[in-house]
Formats: structure tokens, sequence, C-alpha cells
């Protein structure tokens, strides 16, 4: 499967409409991907050792969608063979008091993943530049008057440039997902919760009322992905009508972009290996 089909292009102009979101490459069945599925999990396993181990980069993994795209499952399926201990996961939603005390990205940089372990964003930084927007929200964000603020999105799409070139250089490799569903799809999925009990829960009024602004999301996602995907911090947009095939493609992505960082165990010199080796007699000996 070639990466680069899923790439945005930094400076290139995103049209969501044109994009695919059934796409399925080479793939003719379910069975096929998940069983490259299964071996991609396993390499990203024995990467993630050597990231621990070689503690010089760290990985953000970000995912944005529309509702029912399957952010959750993609996340638990491609994520499954990794080390817990290793990896944290967060969801960023509505912020809190004190959040909105704070500039926007303030909340997020908090939970970067340190050296050598692999974190994951359900939802991100780019609230603030979606629903934010969709829904007018930036006069709750206590934004001093007086700033210069012709085109807060410019801004910000500015800051969150800055803010993940700054990430790049300290080490952190950045992928973002955006999971493209369609509406028809959506509505699928919708209707297969409220028949399903166990998935009552996942379910929502709100879920229907956001659909009235479907349009609207989408222009404000073209225009925030067509912004900050950089070569440091590359967007990737994933058909997701077909899960089965979003989740072999993420796992993809991501096993090519951990072994694009070298990683390696540290190595020892040989005064500390002969060190070992008298230790291991001395086991030997008990």
């Amino acid at each position: 499967m070639k990466m680069n089909y899923f790439k945005v292009n930094p400076g290139s102009k995103v049209e969501l409409s044109k994009i695919s979101t059934s796409y399925t490459a080479s793939f003719k069945s379910k069975k096929e991907a998940e069983k490259k599925l299964l071996h991609n999990i396993e390499i990203m396993s024995g990467l993630q050792q050597k990231l621990y181990a070689d503690d010089r980069y760290s990985l953000l993994i970000i995912f944005q969608a529309m509702d029912a795209a399957g952010k959750d499952g993609t996340i638990s399926h491609v994520m499954s063979g990794l080390n817990p201990q290793g990896t944290q996961v967060f969801s960023f939603k509505q912020p809190s008091k004190e959040e909105l005390d704070h500039g926007f990205l303030w909340r997020i940089q908090k939970c970067v993943p340190e050296r050598g372990r692999i974190g994951i964003f359900n939802r991100s930084h780019y609230e603030d530049v979606l629903i934010v927007r969709v829904h007018n929200l930036i006069e709750k964000q206590k934004i001093p008057a007086d700033l210069p603020n012709n085109n807060i999105w410019k801004t910000r799409f500015r800051e969150i440039n800055d803010f993940e070139k700054y990430l790049y250089e300290s080490g952190t490799a950045i992928l973002k997902f955006f999971l493209h569903v369609s509406k028809e799809e959506q509505k699928k999925r919708f209707i297969k919760r409220i028949d399903d009990p166990a998935k009552n829960w996942k379910f929502s009024e709100q879920d229907v009322a956001e659909r009235k602004y479907w349009d609207n999301y989408q222009q404000a996602y073209q225009e925030a992905i067509s912004a900050t995907s950089t070569k440091h911090s590359p967007w990737y947009i994933i058909p997701a009508d077909k899960k089965w095939f979003l989740r072999l493609a993420v796992s993809e992505i991501i096993s090519d972009r951990m072994r694009k960082l070298n990683l390696s165990f540290p190595k020892i010199s040989a005064e500390q290996r002969n060190k070992l080796l008298e230790l291991k007699k001395k086991l030997e000996e008990e």
C-alpha cells in the first residue's frame, strides 16, 4: 500500500468532496486486510520496545473525525499489541474553566508524550479550529479585544504549526489522521447504535443535531488540514466507510513512520559486556 496516497502534501488545497470515503486500495476482502493488520501490530510492538529503550524520540498520533467515523475502534484495534506502560491516550472534550483561563494549547502541552513513549490524542488542539469555529465559541475563550485578531483562524493555524514544529524539533514524531466518513455511512452507524442496547450509551440527541452542521464541519476541516499539513507534521486523510481498511491503513502508516526513526537498543561497552558475563557466571554457580 502506498502511504503517500493518503498524505496531504504541504501547501495543497484539500477538497473532501473529491476524496473517496470507501477506497480500499488493492484489498478485496476484510479477512485479507485483518491478516495484514495483525502483522503490522506485531511490528509496532517490537518497535515500541526499541522506542522505549532508545529514549530519544516520542511518537504523537492524533485522530480527528466526524462522529461515528471510527476513532475509538481504530485506537482499540490498531494499538492492541502495544505495551500499556509505554502508551498514553488522551481525549479532549469541552475545556474546563481552568483550561479556558489559559491559551488553547496549554492543556495539550501537558499531555505530550515524553521520550520513549507513544501518545494518542482522541481529538486534540484541532477542536479549537473546528467545533469552536463551527459553533462560534471563540467569544467564550476570553481573548482580549485589543489583541490583533483580524483572522483568528489563520492565527491559530500559525500557532499550531509553530507548536508542532517545536515538538518535532524536540524529538516528537507526529502523525495526524482525519478519518473520512460519508454522511450516509454516519447515519447507518447512528441507527446501529440505537438498535444495539450495548451501544445506546454512545448515542445522544446532540449527535443528530450536529448533522445539520455537516457542511460547515467539512469546510472547517478542509481549511485546517490544508493549512497545517507540514513536512514534519503531516495529515493523512483515511477512507473510513470500511472500518477494516481504515484500521489497516492507519497501522501501515504508523509502522512505516516508526521504522524511519531508525530506533535501536542501546549498545554497551566491552567492559560492561564482560561485567555481565561475570554476573552470569555467578548466577550459574549458585
